[in-house]
């Protein structure tokens, strides 16, 4: 005759099971346990690998200890020449106590989230504009720095800070763009006048040099015929020297007075 197992036999073989499911804990490389004997943290976090907690008496709360990419929100930020801005960040951060990390806050995440916030607006409230755009690497170390201390009781270590970007206004992009295009016009200016005057002093040497031998004007003029012609114009315009009409305008004068004389 067949027997039947013992109901008692089976339940207790499923509150072992049970147990051991609750005891039996395996952590990954990057967890580590805190854990509560009766309501009082142990004296070090447990793990990585097997571990046992001994449920219900104790428990444990599971810390991932990588490093943690937290998006700051946008937020309006008033700089200290009075622009408003929209500025977004990152922030990189570990937990670096877990014990402190879970008893010293409620929730680590959140705390950190909050405080990254409010240190953005008052950190770059207090920076100008120009400031904001150009010097960003000092900033993002006084955040880090900032951040890094708050959160040190909380077994929280910042490593990195990063602004991300920064949202100007429609009417502050235009005023700036203005700005860059006067600022180009004046630089073209200058470099225009420097360049004037560099050739006046050239053309100020050339004419000393054609003024000590005055054949060299007359191959001047030649050279420009050649450059004209090789450009394949129909019309050429051959300078004359204004000493050359000089010249006969005084014999046509001299022509008309030998007339005038003979006629009398």
């Amino acid at each position: 005759m067949n027997m039947l197992p013992n109901p008692i036999f089976i339940a207790g073989i499923f509150v072992v099971i049970f147990f051991l499911s609750k005891w039996v804990n395996i952590l990954n490389e990057y967890e580590r346990a805190v854990t509560f004997w009766l309501g009082r943290l142990g004296p070090a976090p447990k793990g990585p690998g097997l571990t046992l907690i001994f449920w219900p008496f104790e428990t444990m709360v599971r810390v991932d200890l990588r490093t943690i990419t937290l998006d700051v929100p946008p937020q309006d930020v008033i700089t200290r020449d009075n622009v408003s801005v929209k500025v977004n960040a990152v922030v990189y951060f570990h937990v670096m106590d877990p014990a402190k990390a879970i008893v010293k806050v409620a929730n680590y995440m959140y705390a950190t989230s909050q405080l990254a916030q409010t240190t953005l607006r008052s950190v770059l409230g207090q920076a100008m504009l120009d400031g904001l755009l150009s010097e960003r690497e000092k900033l993002n170390e006084s955040l880090q720095e900032i951040l890094d201390k708050h959160t040190d009781p909380w077994g929280i270590k910042v490593t990195m800070v990063e602004v991300k970007a920064v949202d100007l206004p429609i009417e502050m992009q235009r005023a700036m763009a203005k700005q860059a295009e006067a600022e180009r016009e004046k630089r073209a200016k200058i470099i225009h006048a420097s360049g004037e005057f560099e050739a006046s002093k050239q053309l100020a040497e050339a004419a000393h040099v054609i003024a000590t031998e005055p054949a060299s004007m007359q191959l001047r003029y030649l050279q420009t015929l050649t450059e004209i012609a090789a450009e394949k114009n129909s019309t050429i315009l051959f300078p004359v020297p204004i000493e050359m009409l000089a010249l006969l305008g005084m014999k046509l004068q001299k022509a008309g007075r030998a007339e005038e004389m003979g006629e009398k």
